[in-house]
């Protein structure tokens, strides 16, 4: 396999498994199938272009996005943790 490839194939693995949990939850929700499918192709396609034409906007700004994503995480994180208190305490009488 070419290295060009080869780099994607985590990226196609998790990619495939999102799209079958897509479809378990359509099938679950009575979804139609051919409606469901051009959706995820169009969002698809969506994710390509700002992939291949934001990335050359946006790399000026790597710093930044960097950064703001890391607190975000941090910060989601400490939601949930926050959140999960009252559960955790409900154990101990």
């Amino acid at each position: 396999m070419d290295y060009e490839i080869k780099q994607f194939s985590a990226l196609l693995l998790f990619g495939n498994i999102e799209n079958l949990i897509l479809a378990a939850q359509g099938v679950d929700a009575h979804v139609d199938p051919l409606g469901l499918a051009l959706l995820s192709l169009t969002a698809v396609v969506c994710w390509l272009l700002i992939g291949t034409f934001g990335t050359k906007v946006a790399m000026k700004y790597a710093r930044y996005i960097n950064f703001i994503g890391g607190f975000a995480i941090f910060v989601l994180g400490l939601q949930a943790m926050i959140e999960s208190i009252p559960g955790i305490l409900a154990f101990f009488p």
